[in-house]
């Protein structure tokens, strides 16, 4: 399913009622917060990215009032009497990006000066000059990657099927890292929309979904499950094969063990980009049978009779 475009006026903090000012000084404040070469946030790239399209939409008359007309779909007519083109999902991340694309640190070329401080003049005069000006940068578009427990454990290559915003289908090969966690992101370079007058395609990102399995739980890298066993594999033991998301193992179980015990394999969870993986981990469950034969029930009352265990001494 591919994501929404976010409002940008959600995104610059202004009404709907904004005017040309409001909205200026709304992003230059903005812009000052978020651009990477000031802000520590890992994500201040991405951010100061989407508050330069929500201006970029919102800036310009003509892009505004279509946007008030006809929302996140705006891109898709020509002009305010114009049908859209295609019935077609939304593709987020908004319109063309101006000039050069800029990545995580590579904004220091523009409206800084030699003792590192940041010319903001410069900075967003410069932006607001390169507004709808030469070879734009395509939008970048986002859409979400559902694995399995097992595929996010193997990895390897996926196709996936998306649709266009000219409502076609396209198939798109994915190469999902072993281990790959839920919510991280995959960039396909140069997948997203095309350029304007000659500029780059954008990019496309898919978020990876782990869809939930009622047998295992994931926390970090490190798998648990429950685990079944006996009466009597409890009491005396037992060596239990079990089929888990990384594949077949065998499972020690002590004598004397009770439900609610963790027995953990090493190893077995997700693997991260070194190559070292979490663990598994199996918490015993122990099974009373729900009906008894006579000759079952007759042993366990013999059981019952021989046993000196009181495993409620301590609360009488």
């Amino acid at each position: 399913m591919l994501t929404v475009a976010k409002d940008p006026y959600a995104v610059l903090g202004v009404s709907r009622t904004a005017d040309a000012d409001e909205i200026q000084r709304a992003y230059r404040k903005l812009a000052r917060k978020h651009h990477p070469d000031v802000s520590r946030d890992p994500d201040a790239a991405d951010r100061f990215k989407e508050i330069g399209e929500a201006y970029s939409t919102l800036s310009d008359a003509e892009t505004k009032a279509r946007y008030d007309r006809f929302g996140a779909d705006f891109r898709q007519y020509a002009g305010s009497g114009a049908g859209p083109a295609g019935g077609t999902p939304r593709w987020g991340s908004g319109g063309p990006r101006p000039g050069p694309r800029p990545g995580r640190g590579g904004y220091g070329d523009v409206g800084v000066n030699r003792g590192g401080d940041v010319d903001w003049e410069d900075l967003l005069g410069g932006w607001f000059r390169q507004q709808g000006a030469g070879p734009a940068q395509g939008a970048d578009h986002e859409a979400e990657l559902r694995l399995t427990l097992e595929e996010a454990i193997r990895g390897g290559r996926r196709t996936v099927r998306l649709a266009q915003p000219g409502g076609e289908t396209r198939n798109y090969d994915v190469d999902v890292p072993a281990g790959v966690l839920d919510g991280q992101r995959i960039r396909l370079a140069g997948e997203g929309a095309e350029g304007r007058d000659g500029g780059p395609s954008g990019d496309l990102f898919l978020t990876v979904r782990i869809q939930p399995d009622p047998r295992y739980r994931l926390k970090g890298r490190d798998i648990h499950f429950d685990l079944p066993v006996t009466p009597s594999e409890a009491a005396l033991g037992a060596k239990i094969k079990v089929n888990t998301p990384a594949g077949p193992v065998t499972i020690t179980v002590p004598e004397g063990s009770s439900s609610g015990r963790r027995l953990r394999l090493r190893g077995q969870g997700l693997p991260d980009p070194k190559g070292q993986a979490g663990n598994l981990y199996a918490e015993i469950r122990v099974m009373v049978p729900p009906r008894l034969s006579s000759q079952v029930r007759k042993l366990y009352e013999e059981l019952a009779a021989a046993s000196d265990f009181h495993p409620r001494e301590g609360l009488l």
